[in-house]
């Protein structure tokens, strides 16, 4: 294991991982909305550091993590998230709680993670996607539970038939994923409870 996998972590993991927390769950709760998103870490590539600072906000050794190809192919990766955050790394992204995915383009449908049953909803997974930009005002429209008529957001990249697949998603809730966007030191996030249109 490198040293960089062992020293890279927070700082000062209970405020940092607060702080981060609070941003997500802002972002969670009202879709649309850019949360600052401090994410001040030095890690190994391809990871970013907006994903690892999730992963060691909200994913602890109880918790099942999918690495996307291009990130399980890095040792170094996996053994940063391994140290950090003692997660137990699945090859399945049925069998993950959370997934980490730096290439958006080659991710598996949606349909392909957990989807929870509609006794245990919590039992999805949510994704964490590495963005190149999180814009206001994009082309994306959003409504739903946590926003006002409807809000407006830009997403990129996003996946292949991104707005069919979020519709498929929205039907059959309670269950299905719930996604996180990070780049630039920002995150939004799209609940399954979420309707997005593209304008």
């Amino acid at each position: 294991m490198s040293a960089l996998a062992i020293t890279a972590g927070f700082t000062d993991p209970v405020i940092e991982a607060q702080a981060h927390f609070h941003a997500l769950m802002n972002a969670l709760a009202r879709p649309g909305t850019i949360q600052p998103f401090p994410a001040a870490l030095d890690v190994p590539a391809p990871l970013t550091p907006e994903l690892a600072a999730v992963a060691l906000t909200l994913v602890d050794h109880e918790a099942t993590l999918w690495l996307d190809a291009t990130l399980a192919a890095s040792q170094p990766v996996v053994d940063y998230i391994r140290f950090h955050t003692g997660a137990r790394i699945v090859a399945d992204p049925a069998d993950a709680a959370f997934a980490l995915v730096v290439d958006v383009a080659a991710m598996p449908s949606l349909a392909s993670f957990a989807q929870g049953t509609d006794e245990y909803p919590d039992r999805s997974t949510t994704i964490i996607l590495a963005a190149a930009s999180i814009e206001p005002e994009g082309s994306f429209e959003l409504s739903g539970p946590g926003i006002r008529d409807s809000a407006r957001i830009g997403l990129s990249p996003v996946p292949a038939d991104f707005t069919a697949q979020l519709a498929i998603n929205r039907a059959q809730f309670p269950r299905g994923v719930d996604l996180v966007f990070a780049a630039g030191r920002e995150v939004a996030a799209l609940p399954r409870t979420t309707l997005v249109s593209e304008v």
